[in-house]
């Protein structure tokens, strides 16, 4: 095992902040392998275990397939989310597969899991067993509603974590059903504590030498995005609800159509926060007639007569492109955007400038467009030269190099389906 590298502070290249360190990810989906992604962005080396008969649900139920062709190595979603790690087969419901594994997590410093609570235990990897093995590890255990507790065995999903939340509850219009967040929320909310926990961890470990078992609930992740919502409950007792796009202290808050609008997609999102703020949006849009109006003057004004206020601005908008209506509210200071479509993401000057998209090889996909990590070390930048890796392209590295089998003893265990 290592010790997390430290960057050094002359003008020499310096290694990635995470270099020696390794990290055996056991996971699907995003919550647990995304943290993987990002260690692995930083120097970690991922190794990334999977199943030919039960492989990561990103390779084989998520859409989009290369040529629309579904298959373990033909699967965007797998690609984009799983850049810069290897990849094995094991069968760790085979004894000599969890033997295998427990021998890899002995030589490594991070084990990631996204598993229902009590699944690695089922399978003879639970963190009392491993620590013994080996006393630094560190294991990040993410899931629905974390390892204990009453409901830690119920079954579920992103979608029905943001409910738990009461994201949903805040969402859509008041007179109508709640509305659904597209895809689950809540587990990118748990990447990052999940990041963050993991490196806390290792700098725990090079001070005291001791690893770490990190109990993450993906829905208490969730809940830290719900705080003003709960404060309100405990200071007013009232029961905040949906809204639409109303905003308790911003007004104008909304987003508007614009003159090249004909497909629905070319919005503008508006709001302004002061009375002050409505004054330079007077300004922007030339102070028409109707912008004079004393019902404007205040916040409790324009929140009275918000249907009608709405109306006016969207008559301003709709005369002038997206952009051009952007441009001249942002002239005034005011927090104004465009609504982009996906595409429009590709060709952000922003995200284009701070090099947030990296288009990395794959050997049957092409290229792909994938993230890199939402924040810039200065000193030891991220570094991404690979997409995900195609099912089992690391056995004869990882079994071979890691962990000193032969070829024979290889070829013997594939035959016996250990790396099924």
């Amino acid at each position: 095992m290592t010790d997390l590298a430290v960057a050094p502070s002359t003008g020499v290249s310096a290694p990635q902040a995470l270099a020696g360190i390794r990290v055996v990810e056991i996971g699907f989906a995003a919550a647990g392998p995304l943290v993987g992604k990002y260690l692995a962005n930083h120097g970690a080396e991922v190794i990334k275990l999977e199943s030919r008969r039960a492989p990561d649900v990103f390779r084989s139920t998520y859409p989009p397939f290369k040529d629309n062709v579904p298959g373990p190595d033909r699967a965007a979603m797998f690609a984009f989310y799983n850049d810069g790690k290897r990849s094995i087969t094991l069968d760790l419901k085979h004894p000599r597969g969890t033997e295998i594994a427990r021998a890899l997590i002995a030589k490594s410093d991070v084990l990631i899991e996204s598993f229902p609570a009590g699944t690695m235990a089922k399978r003879g990897l639970a963190y009392d067993e491993l620590v013994a093995l080996n006393p630094g590890l560190v294991m990040l255990s993410s899931c629905n509603q974390g390892q204990t507790g009453p409901h830690a065995q119920h079954p579920g999903y992103g979608s029905q974590l943001t409910c738990l939340a009461g994201f949903v509850h805040l969402l859509g219009e008041s007179d109508r059903a709640p509305v659904f967040l597209y895809g689950p929320y809540i587990d990118y909310i748990a990447v990052g504590y999940g990041v963050i926990a993991v490196l806390a961890a290792l700098a725990r470990r090079a001070a005291t030498g001791r690893g770490t078992c990190i109990d993450l609930s993906q829905y208490e992740a969730g809940l830290q995005f719900m705080t003003p919502a709960f404060l309100e409950h405990q200071l007013n007792g009232t029961v905040p609800t949906r809204a639409g796009n109303d905003d308790p202290v911003a007004v104008p808050h909304g987003v508007y159509p614009s003159a090249d609008d004909s497909r629905g997609d070319r919005w503008v999102a508006l709001s302004v926060w002061s009375d002050e703020e409505w004054v330079r949006f007077r300004r922007a849009i030339g102070d028409p007639a109707w912008a004079r109006d004393p019902r404007w003057d205040t916040a409790e004004g324009r929140r009275a007569h918000r249907a009608d206020l709405d109306e006016h601005i969207a008559h301003w908008t709709r005369g002038r492109t997206r952009d051009a209506a952007v441009a001249a509210l942002r002239a005034q200071g005011l927090r104004a955007a465009a609504v982009e479509t996906i595409s429009e993401l590709f060709t952000d000057r922003q995200l284009a400038g701070r090099g947030f998209w990296r288009g990395l090889p794959h050997p049957v996909i092409g290229t792909v467009q994938c993230i890199s990590a939402p924040f810039a070390l200065s000193g030891t930048p991220s570094r991404q030269e690979q997409a995900g890796p195609t099912l089992g392209a690391d056995n004869d590295h990882v079994f071979g190099t890691v962990l000193g089998m032969g070829e024979e003893e290889r070829a013997a265990l594939a035959r016996d389906g250990v790396f099924s």
